[in-house]
């Protein structure tokens, strides 16, 4: 059964590229023993402590011209470790990591939009994927109900200030609450689905349920001081 693309949550969607990256760019020791001692004792010894460390996010934070020079995946793997604070178990990196591949994807505006890749219609209404999943084969019904979970995450996460002018100004009777509670239902019912356990998912999305509005304040500050400078 193939894979759908949003369920990944390791780090292996780090290209050969973003992982040159990190070590090229890693501290290099001064002469004095002073210096060396300190580097050594500040030097990252796995990927995620790279990922977490200062020396990392300062180098992202000031660079310019930034994706021409990492995969969107690293990036974000890299801003939602600062914004959400450093993971303290396996389960929180593999949230983490399942975000940083969403947003990778979630940046083409036409995966957006899309169920799956490839779909012909696009949906741009919460509702129409509602009843799209009730209709649905069980493998359809699944990959529908994670993307709008995924889709009330983005929204809320990262267009949270348009939602709400949206709801006050422009007479619209959805809020952002009413997406909110669509995605932390829909996250719950994917994690229930038995295709959940087949891609090892069921946790991942439980955790997404239960602290909804964790992740989605994690993504709001990471837009609001992170995603403009870079």
């Amino acid at each position: 059964m193939n894979r759908p693309d949003f369920a990944h949550t390791d780090l292996g969607a780090l290209p050969e590229g973003d992982l040159r990256f990190l070590v090229e760019n890693m501290p290099r020791a001064g002469t004095s023993y002073e210096e060396i001692a300190q580097v050594i004792g500040e030097l990252p010894t796995t990927l995620e402590s790279m990922l977490t460390s200062d020396y990392v996010f300062e180098l992202i934070r000031n660079r310019e011209r930034l994706l021409l020079d990492v995969s969107p995946f690293l990036l974000f793997s890299i801003l939602l470790r600062r914004s959400l604070g450093r993971p303290r178990s396996p389960l929180e990196r593999r949230v983490i990591n399942y975000l940083a591949n969403l947003l990778a994807l979630f940046i083409h505006t036409d995966r957006l939009y899309r169920v799956e890749p490839g779909d012909a219609e696009p949906h741009t209404y919460v509702v129409e994927l509602m009843q799209e999943m009730l209709e649905a084969d069980p493998r359809r019904e699944f990959v529908t109900c994670a993307h709008i979970g995924n889709y009330a995450l983005w929204l809320t996460g990262l267009q949270f200030g348009w939602l709400e002018h949206r709801h006050r100004f422009g007479r619209r009777p959805v809020s952002p609450e009413y997406y909110a509670e669509t995605g932390r239902a829909h996250f719950d019912r994917a994690a229930r689905h038995h295709m959940a356990r087949d891609f090892d998912l069921q946790d991942v999305f439980l955790r997404l349920a239960m602290m909804f509005d964790h992740y989605r304040k994690g993504l709001n500050h990471m837009r609001s001081h992170f995603m403009s400078a870079a």
